[in-house]
């Protein structure tokens, strides 16, 4: 695939680096000329430019790209990039870094965003993965904002262990996607069943969480449902 990058700071080329050695071919866009550093992403190409601009994102042929990632410190230059990339030129999937959790409201379908990742909330949710047990933890949001992708540990006493997957009755769309044990993840298999300790990863619209909770975890252990 061909991916944008607009941001060449410690975030954008850290992705960068990581796209490259999966095989992708990628573009880095900045405005500031003292952040390009060609040699610490040498394979990617660079193009000094503002990404808020028509003239730039037309100069780096971003309708051929696949894929274009805001992943700037600054919300209102991500959004605009964005709203651009789709809109304009037809970019089908988008993803903006949001610095500011008061600005989440903002990073959905009317501003072109796909997929919108909030280091502060992935920070607090990866907290809360380590240390709770019983409790849906958020970890992102997707699909124009239309599903959730949660984790839920599951407790000693939950009404769902032992229970095969295919028997699992999931409130609203959720999914079971993965599970995991032991450190390691494994595909849901139908006849797979459920154990005690497993970290079960579903996607999930915000409305049936609660609903999810109430399914897997006995009422004197729930939070918030």
């Amino acid at each position: 695939m061909r991916i944008s990058i607009v941001g060449a700071g410690n975030v954008g080329r850290s992705i960068g680096r990581e796209l490259v050695a999966n095989g992708h071919e990628v573009l880095l866009i900045e405005k500031d000329p003292h952040a390009i550093k060609s040699d610490t992403v040498p394979e990617a190409e660079w193009l000094l430019a503002d990404a808020c601009e028509m003239d730039s994102l037309a100069e780096a042929d971003l309708q051929t790209c696949d894929v274009s990632i805001a992943a700037t410190g600054d919300d209102k230059a991500n959004l605009v990039h964005t709203l651009l990339a789709k809109t304009e030129f037809g970019v089908p999937r988008t993803v903006a870094r949001v610095n500011h959790p008061r600005n989440e409201w903002m990073f959905d379908e009317r501003w072109g965003v796909d997929v919108a990742v909030s280091t502060p909330r992935i920070m607090s949710a990866l907290v809360e993965e380590a240390v709770s047990v019983g409790a849906v933890v958020r970890l992102m949001t997707f699909k124009k904002g239309s599903a959730n992708l949660v984790e839920l540990t599951v407790p000693d006493d939950s009404p769902a262990i032992g229970q095969r997957v295919r028997d699992l009755n999931l409130p609203g769309d959720g999914v079971l996607v993965a599970i995991v044990r032991d450190g390691r993840a494994h595909a849901p298999e139908r006849d797979a069943a459920v154990e005690i300790g497993d970290e079960l990863l579903f996607t999930i619209t915000e409305e049936h969480e609660k609903e999810l909770s109430r399914y897997l975890v006995p009422a004197a252990k729930r939070r918030g449902a």
